[in-house]
Formats: C-alpha cells, sequence, structure tokens
C-alpha cells in the first residue's frame, strides 16, 4: 500500500510543504567530496595506472593493461548483429527520429556588411572532441546512447569518445550495439569519478576531451561538478522529475503509470499529480494501489512515490500553471483537452508533453526531442541537451577604414574613461588626424 501525499493547494502551510518536497541538492555529501577528489587527484597524476587500480576496486575487474579497457570497433559491430532483431530496429528507428529532430536545431555562421564597409558576423564551429558518459551497473541504458552522441555527430564533433562501467566484466550489448549505430568513435570500460577525471585530464591511453556530457551517480555528479573549466559539461543532473496535469478526463491508470515511469528510476525521483478535479486525484491513487503490485520495480517505485512523490489538488487552471512554472519541472505532462492553448503560460519546463496520448515514456526513448534534460527547478535557467551544447561561436569584425575611424574615436573616449590609456591609443591609431 503506497502512503502518497495528498495535498490541497489552498491548505494552510502549502507553499512550505511544497518547498520542503523539492528540495533536493544533487551533490552536498561531504564524504563523497573528498572521496571524488582522491579520484580526480590519482588519475590526473598516476594516469592509467589509477585507472587500472580503480576498476579493480569498484568495478571487481582486474586487468593486466589499459589497453583492455578499450572496446575495439569489431566488438561494436559484432554487438549489433548479435541483438535481437526488434532490438536492433528499435535502435535505428529512434536514432534517425533523435537525428532527425537534432538537425533543426544546427546553428549556421552568419555576417553582415555595414555601410562604411566594416564587417560584423558570428563564426559557428563545432567542439573536436567529447567525452559521453554512460551509466552501467543497476541497469543499461542505450538510450542514453543515442541521445547523447546524436546530437553530438549532427552537431559535427570530429571524435566521441564513451565510457561505460561493467562491473564484473558485464558489457550490454544493446549499448555497444547504439554505439556502433551512432558512430561512436572510441569506447572505454570505464566508470565513476575516475572515468569522469581520465576524460577531464586525459591519460596513456584516454585521450582528453573538451566536455563531458551524460548522467551517472553522485560521484560521476560531483566528479563533473569539479572538472568543470577544465573541461566543459553538459549539467549537474538531480533525480529523475515528472509532473502531470490533468483535467480529471484522461484514464486514471494511465496516469498513475506515468507516474511510476519516472518513479522506478530510483529511490529520490519524484512524481507529482496537479488537477483540480478531487474525485480524479482519488482514482489516481486507488490506480496506484492497483498496479503497483504489477511491476518488478515495486519497491524502488514505492520509495520514491512515498518520500518525494504528491498528489496536489488545485482550484483552478491558473493556480495549477503557477504550480508548474514555480517547480519548473523536467518532465510536463499537459494531460488536457487542449494542451496548446496552455503552452504559453508555460515558462519553465525541461520538456512539454502535450494531449492524453502523449505517454512521457515516448520521449525518453523515440519521439525524437532529447530526454538529457534540466532537472532540480533548473529548467528555469537552462535547456534540454541538443546541438547547441556541442557548438561554439566566435564573433567576427572586420574593419573599413572608414569604419576603423568612427569606431575608434568613441572607442578612446570609452577607454580614457575607464583608465585604460592603452586601449585608448591602440583604437586612436587608426584614426584618421
Amino acid at each position: 500500500m503506497l502512503n502518497i501525499k495528498k495535498i490541497s493547494a489552498n491548505a494552510e502551510g502549502f507553499e512550505a510543504q511544497l518547498d520542503t518536497l523539492l528540495a533536493w541538492e544533487t551533490v552536498s555529501n561531504e564524504s563523497v567530496n573528498v572521496i571524488v577528489k582522491e579520484i580526480l587527484k590519482a588519475v590526473r597524476e598516476k594516469g592509467d595506472a589509477a585507472l587500472l587500480e580503480y576498476t579493480a576496486k569498484f568495478d571487481r575487474l582486474t586487468l593486466t593493461s589499459a589497453d583492455q579497457l578499450e572496446i575495439p570497433q569489431a566488438e561494436l559491430k559484432a554487438a549489433l548483429a548479435r541483438i535481437p532483431e526488434d532490438q536492433r530496429n528499435g535502435l535505428e528507428f529512434s536514432a534517425e527520429r533523435v537525428k532527425a529532430y537534432h538537425q533543426r536545431q544546427v546553428s549556421q555562421s552568419w555576417s553582415y556588411v555595414e555601410a562604411d564597409g566594416t564587417l560584423l558576423g558570428q563564426q559557428v564551429t563545432c567542439l573536436d572532441r567529447v567525452g559521453l558518459y554512460v551509466p552501467g551497473g543497476k541497469a543499461a541504458y542505450p538510450s542514453s546512447v543515442i541521445m547523447n552522441a546524436m546530437p553530438a555527430k549532427v552537431a559535427g564533433v570530429k571524435e566521441l569518445i564513451m565510457v561505460v562501467p561493467t562491473p564484473d566484466g558485464e558489457v550490454n550489448d544493446m549499448v555497444l550495439a547504439a554505439a556502433a549505430i551512432c558512430g561512436v568513435d572510441r569506447v572505454f570500460t570505464l566508470g565513476g569519478a575516475q572515468a569522469v577525471a581520465a576524460l577531464a585530464y586525459g591519460t596513456e591511453t584516454v585521450p582528453a576531451v573538451d566536455k563531458i556530457v551524460g548522467p551517472g551517480n553522485i560521484f560521476v555528479a560531483t566528479a563533473k561538478r569539479e572538472v568543470f573549466g577544465t573541461v566543459g559539461i553538459d549539467m549537474i543532473a538531480g533525480p529523475s522529475e515528472i509532473l502531470v496535469y490533468c483535467d480529471g478526463q484522461t484514464n486514471p491508470d494511465w496516469i498513475a503509470m506515468d507516474l511510476f515511469s519516472q518513479a522506478e528510476h530510483d529511490e529520490d525521483a519524484q512524481s507529482i499529480l496537479v488537477t483540480e478535479n478531487e474525485v480524479f486525484a482519488d482514482q489516481v491513487i486507488d490506480s496506484m494501489n492497483r498496479l503497483i503490485t504489477t511491476l518488478p520495480r515495486a519497491d524502488i517505485i514505492a520509495k520514491a512515490i512515498n518520500d518525494r512523490g504528491a498528489v496536489i489538488v488545485v482550484q483552478d487552471e491558473a493556480q495549477a500553471i503557477d504550480m508548474i512554472n514555480k517547480i519548473a519541472p523536467e518532465h510536463l505532462e499537459l494531460s488536457i483537452e487542449d494542451p496548446e492553448a496552455l503552452l504559453p503560460k508555460i515558462r519553465h519546463a525541461g520538456a512539454i508533453f502535450m494531449g492524453r496520448y502523449t505517454a512521457e515514456a515516448l520521449g525518453d526513448y523515440c519521439a525524437g526531442p532529447n530526454h538529457v534534460l534540466p532537472t532540480s527547478r533548473t529548467a528555469r535557467f537552462s535547456s534540454p541537451l541538443g546541438v547547441p551544447d556541442f557548438q561554439k561561436r566566435s564573433s567576427l569584425i572586420m574593419c573599413s577604414a572608414e569604419g576603423a575611424n568612427g569606431l575608434g574615436t568613441v572607442a578612446g573616449v570609452l577607454a580614457d574613461g575607464e583608465g585604460l590609456h592603452a586601449h585608448a591609443a591602440s583604437a586612436r591609431y587608426r584614426v584618421k588626424p
């Protein structure tokens, strides 16, 4: 029996209760910080030797040389050939849809010439080398390979290095097959903070990258935060979240299972239902209590629902919208009659699933948009992973003689005002006497 919290948005103390429900600090454990810093230092100083030591310690996999950490391309292709046909077709279908969606995100270089002949513009280039962290251990995520690798490939990244932990030497064929489909260049059997360190600093065997993307546990998240600045990172991801806003007209079993779909990720995941219909709220709770017994990961779901889940009854649509924008959920389902009408009022959400037939799980696998999304209310200021994360912009400025004359005069005045006289002189040297 679940013990999900049912809350009225108009109850006294609701705001404080909501703040407590949403509170989450992704990287907050000081003991984890100490361990991660030790691992990063060891890999930076000892390179491959540290990787072999930590692989034996954490993955229970003893290797005689660092060369054994790399999975050959031939093995990726063999895995693709080995998996069942329906799985291969599913991965290829997903990759094509993700590719097609992300091709629309590609930015182009541009420039324009002013009347005096000065050229201004922007040059867009891709990153040279990107590291992709793919979780392993409790579960395998070939979908993460596709969602992280495909936008990088669409952006034109020259080399993609993938790391994936293989506890006890167990390698997942679907993960390797997804890497083959997406054109991943090199794959290493590395996980945890040591994998992040290898990608950030480089070792004798693992090349250093320019950016690290992909989800991981608290050790991975902590390591990514520590190496930021040496390399770029996509985000510090917290537990998975879903907020479903429903008008009470959708099948309650559908809504219950949508809430479970995120709760089954891990015990810290968050599932919230918002509705104006209190009778429907009770129906969904009844469905949840009945359906949870049918699921293999029931224990994980129950803990997530009991600890961080909630059914919130609001007064009206306006109150629901305010709540959505405050929570800024990773995944938002608008299970209502006319979701597009509501769309202009939604300011903060990682991905928005519209209509009664759009289960969030479709977005996790094959809808097309990226499933790497901002969590823990960071959708207020950040966006899903996409092609822009693998491109960068350089500003272009080319002054004509006439343009240098006009700009130099103004720049000289401003530089003098800041007390930067070499700046002023540099600008004025090109000003006609």
